[in-house]
């Protein structure tokens, strides 16, 4: 209730103190692993709390507290999927800390821990939508720490990789506007590379597969601000790309349309 309201140090003082709480009660019972659990995620949301002031340092720190929880109680257990997905989600945390903090090596590294754990739970159990759309996620998650240490090859792997899972997904459900969603913004970031590494035409395909999903969406709920500005987005990719080519009057018209969605 204190975060919704914008009360953030009266959400950082009220988890401290549920804090203190559960860390007794885990310590008068070392061997109840839901009392373990419930610590690791006091520390977990005061980390969300620190990032929402600005404190990433403070962050990193309560994330890999719960880190140390999670790795704990998922290998007491290996078999206990809620385990190795919470651990998964912490390496995710601390990775995205540490993409703010530039340490780009020590988010790849986290990024990959993580991709470990969801490329299992996805292997486990493969009709799991939820396992198949963390384990995207994370190939994602390793892309964007490869874009900005300059591997372009290897993020272009890991989006690809991605790009077939979120693919799968959109088709198994194409009334579920989150896969579609997912899936054009795979389209996009694959783009992004393929720009980066002067491949135009194969970047111009995906913006434009990008583009053909988000104007679905944008029709199918015209009052949808989020698709709007995606069209919109979506419109300046293509415009700059096309740009780049020298096609400066099929630019020009895409930067008018990408303006006219923003006022749509």
């Amino acid at each position: 209730m204190q975060v919704a309201q914008g009360d953030l140090g009266g959400a950082l003082t009220s988890y401290r103190d549920s804090l203190a709480i559960r860390e007794r009660l885990a310590t008068s019972d070392p061997g109840n692993a839901g009392r373990q659990r419930d610590v690791s995620v006091s520390y977990e949301k005061i980390g969300n709390v620190q990032i929402a002031q600005g404190d990433a340092g403070g962050a990193l720190t309560s994330y890999r507290d719960s880190l140390g929880i999670r790795d704990r109680l998922a290998k007491s257990d290996p078999g206990n999927s809620g385990w190795q997905r919470n651990l998964s989600v912490s390496y995710a945390k601390v990775g995205e800390v540490q993409v703010a903090q530039r340490d780009l090596a020590g988010a790849l590294k986290s990024f990959r821990d993580g991709l470990a754990i969801t490329d299992r739970l996805a292997k486990s159990d493969p009709g799991n939508a939820g396992w198949q759309r963390d384990l995207y996620t994370f190939h994602t998650f390793v892309g964007i720490a490869q874009v900005d240490q300059g591997d372009l090859v290897g993020a272009l792997t890991s989006y690809g990789e991605g790009f077939a899972i979120v693919d799968r997904l959109a088709k198994s459900d194409p009334g579920n506007a989150a896969w579609q969603r997912e899936l054009s913004v795979s389209h996009e970031k694959i783009g992004d590379v393929q720009v980066a590494q002067g491949e135009l035409a194969d970047a111009l395909k995906c913006y434009r597969a990008k583009f053909a999903i988000i104007d679905r969406l944008a029709q199918s709920d015209p009052r949808n601000a989020g698709w709007q500005r995606d069209l919109a987005v979506s419109h300046s990719k293509i415009a700059k790309a096309l740009r780049r080519m020298g096609k400066v009057a099929e630019a020009l018209a895409a930067l008018r349309r990408s303006h006219g969605s923003w006022f749509a």
